[in-house]
Protein backbone atom coordinates (compact mmCIF):
# COMPACT_ATOMS: atom_id res chain seq x y z
CA UNK A 1 0.00 0.00 0.00
CA UNK A 2 1.44 3.05 -1.10
CA UNK A 3 1.25 7.00 0.31
CA UNK A 4 0.97 10.09 -1.17
CA UNK A 5 3.02 13.08 0.53
CA UNK A 6 2.85 16.55 -0.41
CA UNK A 7 5.96 17.84 -2.42
CA UNK A 8 8.16 19.73 -0.35
CA UNK A 9 8.09 23.94 -0.97
CA UNK A 10 10.96 25.62 -2.44
CA UNK A 11 12.58 28.03 -0.19
CA UNK A 12 12.91 31.23 -1.11
CA UNK A 13 16.28 32.22 -2.57
CA UNK A 14 17.28 36.65 -3.52
CA UNK A 15 17.20 35.10 -7.36
CA UNK A 16 13.36 34.50 -7.58
CA UNK A 17 13.22 38.31 -7.15
CA UNK A 18 14.66 38.32 -11.06
CA UNK A 19 13.71 34.74 -12.64
CA UNK A 20 10.71 33.98 -10.48
CA UNK A 21 6.99 35.65 -12.59
CA UNK A 22 5.70 35.57 -8.93
CA UNK A 23 8.13 38.43 -7.37
CA UNK A 24 9.58 39.69 -10.98
CA UNK A 25 7.17 42.38 -11.33
CA UNK A 26 6.86 43.71 -7.47
CA UNK A 27 10.86 43.36 -7.88
CA UNK A 28 10.52 45.81 -10.71
CA UNK A 29 8.44 48.19 -9.44
CA UNK A 30 9.98 48.71 -6.26
CA UNK A 31 13.31 49.42 -8.35
CA UNK A 32 11.43 52.03 -10.13
CA UNK A 33 9.85 53.64 -7.37
CA UNK A 34 13.24 53.71 -5.47
CA UNK A 35 15.32 55.10 -8.49
CA UNK A 36 12.13 57.77 -8.52
CA UNK A 37 12.95 58.76 -5.15
CA UNK A 38 16.40 59.03 -5.66
CA UNK A 39 15.94 61.22 -8.83
CA UNK A 40 13.59 63.74 -6.95
CA UNK A 41 15.62 64.04 -4.38
CA UNK A 42 18.75 64.73 -5.54
CA UNK A 43 16.53 67.88 -7.67
CA UNK A 44 15.21 69.13 -4.45
CA UNK A 45 19.13 69.08 -2.74
CA UNK A 46 20.88 70.62 -6.16
CA UNK A 47 17.99 73.28 -6.49
CA UNK A 48 18.36 73.98 -2.40
CA UNK A 49 22.00 74.14 -2.86
CA UNK A 50 22.14 76.56 -5.94
CA UNK A 51 19.64 78.51 -4.33
CA UNK A 52 21.71 79.10 -0.93
CA UNK A 53 24.63 79.73 -3.13
CA UNK A 54 22.68 82.71 -5.01
CA UNK A 55 21.64 83.65 -0.97
CA UNK A 56 18.10 82.94 -1.93
CA UNK A 57 16.93 80.59 0.16
CA UNK A 58 13.01 78.96 -0.68
CA UNK A 59 10.85 81.90 1.57
CA UNK A 60 7.23 82.42 1.05
CA UNK A 61 7.31 85.52 3.25
CA UNK A 62 7.37 87.81 -0.18
CA UNK A 63 3.69 86.92 -0.27
CA UNK A 64 2.82 89.27 2.88
CA UNK A 65 4.51 92.32 1.30
CA UNK A 66 2.63 95.15 -0.29
CA UNK A 67 1.74 93.97 -4.24
CA UNK A 68 2.19 98.39 -5.09
CA UNK A 69 0.11 97.58 -8.44
CA UNK A 70 -3.47 97.55 -9.41
CA UNK A 71 -5.54 94.94 -11.30
CA UNK A 72 -8.62 96.18 -13.43
CA UNK A 73 -11.07 93.63 -13.35
CA UNK A 74 -11.73 91.90 -10.03
CA UNK A 75 -14.50 90.40 -8.22
CA UNK A 76 -12.87 91.44 -4.70
CA UNK A 77 -12.13 94.60 -3.10
CA UNK A 78 -8.49 95.10 -3.67
CA UNK A 79 -6.15 98.53 -4.04
CA UNK A 80 -2.22 98.43 -4.74
CA UNK A 81 -1.35 99.14 -0.71
CA UNK A 82 -3.15 94.81 -0.32
CA UNK A 83 -0.58 91.90 -0.40
CA UNK A 84 0.86 89.72 -3.03
CA UNK A 85 -1.32 87.38 -1.43
CA UNK A 86 -4.32 88.92 -2.02
CA UNK A 87 -3.56 89.93 -5.26
CA UNK A 88 -2.73 86.15 -6.10
CA UNK A 89 -6.63 85.43 -4.86
CA UNK A 90 -7.91 88.57 -6.68
CA UNK A 91 -6.21 86.68 -10.42
CA UNK A 92 -7.38 83.33 -9.20
CA UNK A 93 -10.42 83.98 -9.10
CA UNK A 94 -10.32 85.94 -12.48
CA UNK A 95 -8.95 82.42 -13.90
CA UNK A 96 -11.95 80.47 -12.22
CA UNK A 97 -14.54 83.17 -13.53
CA UNK A 98 -13.23 82.49 -17.75
CA UNK A 99 -12.82 78.78 -17.04
CA UNK A 100 -16.25 78.59 -15.70
CA UNK A 101 -18.06 80.84 -18.37
CA UNK A 102 -15.94 79.49 -21.22
CA UNK A 103 -16.94 75.59 -20.13
CA UNK A 104 -20.64 76.34 -20.12
CA UNK A 105 -20.31 78.96 -23.40
CA UNK A 106 -18.26 75.94 -24.82
CA UNK A 107 -19.99 73.27 -24.28
CA UNK A 108 -23.76 74.81 -25.46
CA UNK A 109 -22.07 76.06 -28.66
CA UNK A 110 -20.34 72.49 -29.27
CA UNK A 111 -23.16 70.30 -28.56
CA UNK A 112 -25.44 72.75 -31.33
CA UNK A 113 -22.71 72.66 -33.65
CA UNK A 114 -22.25 68.34 -33.45
CA UNK A 115 -25.45 68.36 -34.18
CA UNK A 116 -25.52 70.06 -36.88
CA UNK A 117 -22.46 68.91 -38.81
CA UNK A 118 -25.17 66.04 -38.95
CA UNK A 119 -27.76 67.46 -40.34
CA UNK A 120 -29.32 66.51 -43.62
CA UNK A 121 -28.84 70.16 -44.92
CA UNK A 122 -25.92 70.47 -47.15
CA UNK A 123 -25.20 73.76 -46.71
CA UNK A 124 -26.09 73.99 -42.72
CA UNK A 125 -23.71 70.75 -42.15
CA UNK A 126 -20.74 72.31 -44.39
CA UNK A 127 -20.50 75.61 -43.00
CA UNK A 128 -19.99 74.09 -39.50
CA UNK A 129 -17.53 71.62 -40.62
CA UNK A 130 -16.06 74.94 -41.99
CA UNK A 131 -16.15 76.16 -38.31
CA UNK A 132 -14.75 73.34 -36.95
CA UNK A 133 -12.14 73.28 -39.15
CA UNK A 134 -10.92 76.71 -39.13
CA UNK A 135 -10.88 77.09 -35.20
CA UNK A 136 -9.54 73.99 -34.14
CA UNK A 137 -6.56 74.48 -36.67
CA UNK A 138 -5.34 78.29 -35.62
CA UNK A 139 -3.55 78.86 -32.44
CA UNK A 140 -5.89 80.14 -29.54
CA UNK A 141 -3.66 82.61 -28.69
CA UNK A 142 -4.45 84.01 -32.36
CA UNK A 143 -7.84 84.09 -31.56
CA UNK A 144 -7.39 85.66 -28.47
CA UNK A 145 -5.52 88.58 -29.97
CA UNK A 146 -7.70 89.04 -32.78
CA UNK A 147 -11.33 89.52 -30.79
CA UNK A 148 -9.36 91.76 -28.70
CA UNK A 149 -8.05 93.52 -31.52
CA UNK A 150 -11.43 93.75 -33.17
CA UNK A 151 -13.57 94.57 -30.48
CA UNK A 152 -10.94 98.12 -29.90
CA UNK A 153 -10.95 98.75 -33.40
CA UNK A 154 -14.24 98.52 -34.22
CA UNK A 155 -16.43 99.34 -31.22
CA UNK A 156 -17.50 103.16 -30.48
CA UNK A 157 -15.77 104.97 -28.23
CA UNK A 158 -17.21 106.26 -25.08
CA UNK A 159 -17.18 109.75 -26.43
CA UNK A 160 -19.49 108.58 -29.27
CA UNK A 161 -22.60 108.71 -27.18
CA UNK A 162 -22.08 112.09 -26.23
CA UNK A 163 -24.03 115.05 -27.22
CA UNK A 164 -26.54 115.55 -30.23
CA UNK A 165 -24.44 113.94 -32.65
CA UNK A 166 -23.74 111.39 -31.02
CA UNK A 167 -22.76 108.12 -33.68
CA UNK A 168 -23.53 105.52 -31.17
CA UNK A 169 -25.99 104.86 -28.74
CA UNK A 170 -26.91 102.46 -25.79
CA UNK A 171 -29.25 99.05 -26.12
CA UNK A 172 -31.87 97.43 -24.80
CA UNK A 173 -33.85 100.75 -23.80
CA UNK A 174 -30.28 102.58 -22.80
CA UNK A 175 -29.55 99.80 -20.33
CA UNK A 176 -26.26 98.45 -22.17
CA UNK A 177 -23.30 100.31 -23.37
CA UNK A 178 -21.31 98.31 -26.15
CA UNK A 179 -17.47 100.68 -26.24
CA UNK A 180 -13.87 99.69 -27.14
CA UNK A 181 -13.49 99.94 -23.53
CA UNK A 182 -15.74 97.10 -22.87
CA UNK A 183 -19.87 96.17 -22.14
CA UNK A 184 -21.65 98.25 -19.57
CA UNK A 185 -24.30 96.52 -17.93
CA UNK A 186 -27.00 97.02 -15.33
CA UNK A 187 -25.81 96.17 -11.79
CA UNK A 188 -28.29 94.48 -9.44
CA UNK A 189 -28.67 96.78 -6.70
CA UNK A 190 -31.10 96.01 -3.38
CA UNK A 191 -32.46 99.08 -1.60
CA UNK A 192 -33.90 97.21 1.80
CA UNK A 193 -30.88 94.58 1.52
CA UNK A 194 -29.71 92.36 4.22
CA UNK A 195 -25.67 93.32 4.12
CA UNK A 196 -22.93 91.95 4.68
CA UNK A 197 -20.79 89.58 6.05
CA UNK A 198 -16.93 90.70 7.00
CA UNK A 199 -14.92 87.18 7.22
CA UNK A 200 -11.00 87.49 8.04
CA UNK A 201 -11.31 91.05 9.43
CA UNK A 202 -8.40 92.74 7.40
CA UNK A 203 -6.35 90.05 6.60
CA UNK A 204 -4.81 89.01 3.08
CA UNK A 205 -8.02 86.57 2.63
CA UNK A 206 -10.62 88.65 3.34
CA UNK A 207 -13.94 88.88 1.54
CA UNK A 208 -17.43 89.92 1.95
CA UNK A 209 -20.48 86.97 1.45
CA UNK A 210 -23.87 89.05 0.68
CA UNK A 211 -26.54 87.90 2.80
CA UNK A 212 -28.67 89.01 -0.09
CA UNK A 213 -27.45 86.44 -1.90
CA UNK A 214 -27.91 83.82 0.66
CA UNK A 215 -30.88 84.56 1.13
CA UNK A 216 -31.55 84.08 -2.85
CA UNK A 217 -29.94 81.17 -2.81
CA UNK A 218 -31.62 79.44 0.08
CA UNK A 219 -34.83 80.26 -1.60
CA UNK A 220 -34.17 79.08 -4.62
CA UNK A 221 -32.57 75.71 -3.36
CA UNK A 222 -35.83 75.16 -1.54
CA UNK A 223 -37.77 75.71 -4.75
CA UNK A 224 -35.55 73.24 -6.29
CA UNK A 225 -36.34 70.65 -3.65
CA UNK A 226 -40.37 71.32 -3.81
CA UNK A 227 -39.42 70.46 -8.38
CA UNK A 228 -38.22 67.52 -7.58
CA UNK A 229 -41.21 66.48 -5.09
CA UNK A 230 -43.43 67.52 -7.95
CA UNK A 231 -41.51 65.67 -10.19
CA UNK A 232 -41.60 62.15 -8.01
CA UNK A 233 -45.39 62.43 -7.60
CA UNK A 234 -45.68 62.70 -11.35
CA UNK A 235 -43.45 59.22 -12.23
CA UNK A 236 -45.55 57.65 -9.23
CA UNK A 237 -48.56 58.99 -11.00
CA UNK A 238 -47.70 57.51 -14.63
CA UNK A 239 -46.53 54.33 -13.14
CA UNK A 240 -49.69 53.50 -11.58
CA UNK A 241 -52.15 54.83 -14.37
CA UNK A 242 -50.23 55.54 -17.59
CA UNK A 243 -50.85 59.25 -17.76
CA UNK A 244 -48.50 61.86 -17.04
CA UNK A 245 -50.25 64.79 -15.33
CA UNK A 246 -48.94 68.31 -16.74
CA UNK A 247 -46.67 69.58 -14.29
CA UNK A 248 -44.79 72.31 -15.77
CA UNK A 249 -46.60 75.57 -14.84
CA UNK A 250 -46.87 74.40 -10.86
CA UNK A 251 -42.79 73.54 -11.83
CA UNK A 252 -42.35 77.23 -13.26
CA UNK A 253 -44.67 79.00 -10.43
CA UNK A 254 -42.10 77.65 -7.41
CA UNK A 255 -38.99 78.62 -8.90
CA UNK A 256 -40.08 81.92 -10.19
CA UNK A 257 -42.82 83.18 -7.45
CA UNK A 258 -40.66 82.39 -3.93
CA UNK A 259 -37.24 84.65 -5.49
CA UNK A 260 -39.76 87.45 -7.16
CA UNK A 261 -41.40 87.69 -3.40
CA UNK A 262 -37.88 88.02 -1.92
CA UNK A 263 -36.43 90.58 -4.26
CA UNK A 264 -39.34 92.74 -4.33
CA UNK A 265 -39.00 92.41 -0.18
CA UNK A 266 -35.34 93.01 -0.85
CA UNK A 267 -36.16 96.25 -3.00
CA UNK A 268 -34.51 94.34 -6.12
CA UNK A 269 -33.58 96.73 -9.03
CA UNK A 270 -31.27 97.98 -11.48
CA UNK A 271 -28.49 100.77 -11.51
CA UNK A 272 -27.68 101.64 -14.93
CA UNK A 273 -24.35 102.81 -16.55
CA UNK A 274 -24.00 106.14 -17.29
CA UNK A 275 -22.45 108.48 -19.64
CA UNK A 276 -20.53 111.04 -17.24
CA UNK A 277 -17.43 113.09 -18.32
CA UNK A 278 -15.08 110.78 -20.24
CA UNK A 279 -16.12 107.09 -19.76
CA UNK A 280 -19.38 105.47 -18.39
CA UNK A 281 -20.10 105.18 -14.61
CA UNK A 282 -22.15 102.71 -12.71
CA UNK A 283 -23.38 99.19 -13.60
CA UNK A 284 -21.05 96.38 -13.66
CA UNK A 285 -18.19 96.68 -16.58
CA UNK A 286 -17.14 93.78 -18.24
CA UNK A 287 -13.65 94.94 -20.00
CA UNK A 288 -12.55 93.87 -23.12
CA UNK A 289 -9.64 91.90 -22.55
CA UNK A 290 -12.40 89.38 -20.45
CA UNK A 291 -14.65 89.17 -23.32
CA UNK A 292 -12.25 88.89 -25.70
CA UNK A 293 -10.29 85.83 -24.08
CA UNK A 294 -14.16 84.38 -23.17
CA UNK A 295 -14.94 84.20 -26.58
CA UNK A 296 -11.83 83.02 -27.83
CA UNK A 297 -11.37 80.16 -25.60
CA UNK A 298 -15.53 79.05 -26.16
CA UNK A 299 -15.37 79.40 -29.71
CA UNK A 300 -12.03 77.42 -30.15
CA UNK A 301 -13.12 74.73 -27.16
CA UNK A 302 -16.78 74.21 -28.84
CA UNK A 303 -14.86 73.36 -32.57
CA UNK A 304 -13.79 70.31 -30.24
CA UNK A 305 -16.26 69.61 -28.65
CA UNK A 306 -18.47 70.02 -32.11
CA UNK A 307 -16.39 66.99 -32.99
CA UNK A 308 -16.75 65.00 -29.96
CA UNK A 309 -20.37 65.08 -30.03
CA UNK A 310 -20.61 64.24 -33.41
CA UNK A 311 -18.62 60.87 -32.74
CA UNK A 312 -21.05 60.19 -29.50
CA UNK A 313 -24.50 60.39 -31.67
CA UNK A 314 -22.77 58.66 -34.56
CA UNK A 315 -21.92 55.66 -32.10
CA UNK A 316 -25.35 55.00 -31.30
CA UNK A 317 -26.65 52.83 -33.23
CA UNK A 318 -29.22 53.61 -35.88
CA UNK A 319 -31.83 50.88 -34.58
CA UNK A 320 -32.42 53.28 -31.68
CA UNK A 321 -33.69 56.36 -34.05
CA UNK A 322 -35.82 53.91 -36.32
CA UNK A 323 -37.46 52.88 -33.15
CA UNK A 324 -38.05 56.14 -31.95
CA UNK A 325 -39.46 56.80 -35.25
CA UNK A 326 -41.91 54.09 -34.89
CA UNK A 327 -42.97 55.39 -31.86
CA UNK A 328 -44.08 58.86 -33.67
CA UNK A 329 -41.42 61.02 -31.79
CA UNK A 330 -39.83 63.99 -33.94
CA UNK A 331 -36.72 64.31 -35.36
CA UNK A 332 -35.83 66.87 -32.18
CA UNK A 333 -37.56 64.59 -29.38
CA UNK A 334 -35.21 62.03 -30.58
CA UNK A 335 -32.07 63.50 -30.41
CA UNK A 336 -32.61 65.14 -27.06
CA UNK A 337 -34.19 62.26 -25.43
CA UNK A 338 -32.92 59.16 -26.65
CA UNK A 339 -29.89 59.90 -28.81
CA UNK A 340 -28.03 62.12 -26.47
CA UNK A 341 -28.65 60.57 -23.45
CA UNK A 342 -26.51 57.33 -24.35
CA UNK A 343 -24.08 59.69 -26.36
CA UNK A 344 -23.45 61.37 -23.10
CA UNK A 345 -21.27 58.32 -22.16
CA UNK A 346 -19.11 58.17 -25.08
CA UNK A 347 -18.44 62.16 -25.27
CA UNK A 348 -18.32 62.71 -21.32
CA UNK A 349 -14.40 61.38 -21.33
CA UNK A 350 -12.65 63.27 -23.51
CA UNK A 351 -15.00 66.16 -22.75
CA UNK A 352 -12.96 66.27 -19.42
CA UNK A 353 -9.92 66.81 -21.38
CA UNK A 354 -11.38 69.86 -23.82
CA UNK A 355 -12.20 71.23 -19.91
CA UNK A 356 -9.04 70.81 -18.41
CA UNK A 357 -7.15 72.27 -21.54
CA UNK A 358 -9.79 75.66 -21.50
CA UNK A 359 -8.87 76.10 -17.88
CA UNK A 360 -5.21 75.45 -18.72
CA UNK A 361 -4.95 77.37 -21.91
CA UNK A 362 -6.85 80.62 -19.95
CA UNK A 363 -3.43 81.30 -18.52
CA UNK A 364 -2.53 82.92 -22.26
CA UNK A 365 -4.50 86.00 -20.92
CA UNK A 366 -1.75 87.87 -20.30
CA UNK A 367 -1.50 89.08 -23.70
CA UNK A 368 -4.60 90.56 -23.59
CA UNK A 369 -3.52 92.03 -20.73
CA UNK A 370 -6.32 90.30 -18.24
CA UNK A 371 -5.23 89.91 -14.77
CA UNK A 372 -5.77 86.16 -13.74
CA UNK A 373 -3.23 84.14 -12.02
CA UNK A 374 -0.70 83.59 -14.38
CA UNK A 375 -0.72 87.73 -14.72
CA UNK A 376 -0.54 88.60 -11.05
CA UNK A 377 1.77 85.61 -9.43
CA UNK A 378 3.01 84.49 -12.13
CA UNK A 379 3.56 87.46 -13.95
CA UNK A 380 4.05 91.07 -11.99
CA UNK A 381 4.39 89.60 -8.18
CA UNK A 382 7.05 86.96 -9.51
CA UNK A 383 9.04 90.39 -11.36
CA UNK A 384 8.61 92.44 -8.37
CA UNK A 385 9.72 90.29 -5.69
CA UNK A 386 12.36 87.89 -8.04
CA UNK A 387 10.95 84.79 -6.49
CA UNK A 388 10.30 82.66 -9.05
CA UNK A 389 10.67 79.24 -7.98
CA UNK A 390 8.30 79.75 -5.15
CA UNK A 391 5.51 81.40 -7.67
CA UNK A 392 6.24 78.89 -10.21
CA UNK A 393 5.71 76.10 -7.61
CA UNK A 394 2.51 78.03 -6.14
CA UNK A 395 0.91 78.53 -9.87
CA UNK A 396 1.31 74.81 -10.46
CA UNK A 397 -0.44 73.66 -7.21
CA UNK A 398 -3.06 75.97 -8.18
CA UNK A 399 -3.51 74.75 -11.84
CA UNK A 400 -2.99 71.35 -10.57
CA UNK A 401 -5.90 71.43 -8.02
CA UNK A 402 -8.19 73.19 -10.15
CA UNK A 403 -7.77 70.58 -12.78
CA UNK A 404 -8.10 67.69 -10.24
CA UNK A 405 -11.32 69.50 -9.22
CA UNK A 406 -13.00 69.65 -12.74
CA UNK A 407 -11.79 66.26 -13.03
CA UNK A 408 -12.87 64.67 -9.87
CA UNK A 409 -16.71 66.71 -10.84
CA UNK A 410 -16.77 65.08 -14.38
CA UNK A 411 -15.95 61.76 -13.47
CA UNK A 412 -18.30 61.56 -10.74
CA UNK A 413 -21.25 62.78 -13.70
CA UNK A 414 -19.71 60.36 -15.77
CA UNK A 415 -20.05 57.32 -13.17
CA UNK A 416 -23.82 58.41 -12.82
CA UNK A 417 -24.76 58.07 -16.35
CA UNK A 418 -22.69 55.50 -17.26
CA UNK A 419 -24.95 51.73 -18.19
CA UNK A 420 -25.15 49.35 -15.13
CA UNK A 421 -24.21 45.86 -15.92
CA UNK A 422 -26.74 43.37 -14.77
Amino acid sequence: MSTLTDPQKESFRLSMLLYDSRYRSATIQVVALIGFIILVGWLIYNTSQNLAALGKGIDFGYLVEPAGYDINQRLLEYSSRDTHFRAAIIGLLNTLVVALLGCITATVLGVVIGVLRLSNNWLVSRIMAVYVETFRNIPVLLWIVLAMAIMIETLPSPKAFRGDNATASMMLNDSVAITNRGVYVPEPLFSRGLGDIHLFGNSSIRFDISLDLIAILIVLAASIWAVNRVKHRADKIQDSTGDRPATWYLQLGLIVVPVGILLAILGFHFGYPELKGFNFKGGTHFRNSLIALWLALSLYTAAFIAEIVRAGIMAISKGQTEAAEALGLRSGKIMSLVVLPQALRVIIPPLISNYLNLTKNSSLAIAVGYMDITGTLGGITMNQTGRELESILLMMLVYLSISLSISAVMNWYNESVKLEER
